[in-house]
């Protein structure tokens, strides 16, 4: 029999710490800003991006994809302690933690806690402030089915590659335009 050894990769585990700590943030948000209604419907949660399912009965508006993005960002400057307990189901209940969807869950729970601002029943992997999610940016809210709302978003490092992505496009549309593209693109571009 040969030996196996196992190796976590740091920096793909912390980008999806980050995505994953950023959903329960997003959760909380839309909550707020939508009603109580609003709950889980699925995610996924990678290196790369978060997505959110929710329930919600019509497209957001932009307004509230600002006010959502906002709240999150708040929360990640908050600095705000990430605690993971283990807790008995009754106990967890009490202090006012939410189950996911669907899920069944044994006597005992595990609890991940986001200061005071998000508590919720969760199993995966999580950062130990919300500070190092870095930044949280929405690419895009849509429907998936009826009453079922998809948020896709990224954190940290995506939100840098995004704002690469957004200042090439301000480049090479600039340079198309023979402008500056911080002073005058908005203008040069109407003028065409």
């Amino acid at each position: 029999k040969g030996s196996v050894t196992l190796k976590v990769d740091k920096v793909r585990r912390l980008a999806i710490s980050r995505n994953h700590s950023a959903t329960h943030l997003l959760h909380k948000a839309l909550k707020e800003i939508l009603g109580g209604h609003v709950a889980q419907a699925g995610s996924l949660v990678n290196e790369s991006h978060l997505r959110f399912d929710f329930s919600h009965f019509e497209a957001m508006t932009s307004d509230e994809i600002k006010e959502a993005e906002k709240k999150v960002n708040d929360a990640i400057l908050a600095c705000l302690p990430i605690e993971v307990q283990e807790l008995p189901i009754d106990e967890a209940k009490k202090l006012g933690a939410e189950a996911q969807f669907g899920e069944k869950y044994g006597d005992v729970v595990r609890v991940v806690s986001m200061g005071d601002y998000s508590i919720e029943f969760c199993g995966g992997t999580h950062l130990k402030n919300t500070a190092q999610c870095g930044l949280f940016k929405i690419v895009s809210e849509g429907g998936v089915a009826a009453g079922v709302r998809r948020i896709v978003a990224v954190t940290g490092q995506g939100v840098l590659d995004m704002i690469g992505r957004y200042e090439n496009v301000l480049n090479n549309a600039a340079s198309a335009l023979k402008t500056n593209r911080i002073l005058e693109l908005d203008k040069k571009a109407q003028s065409v």
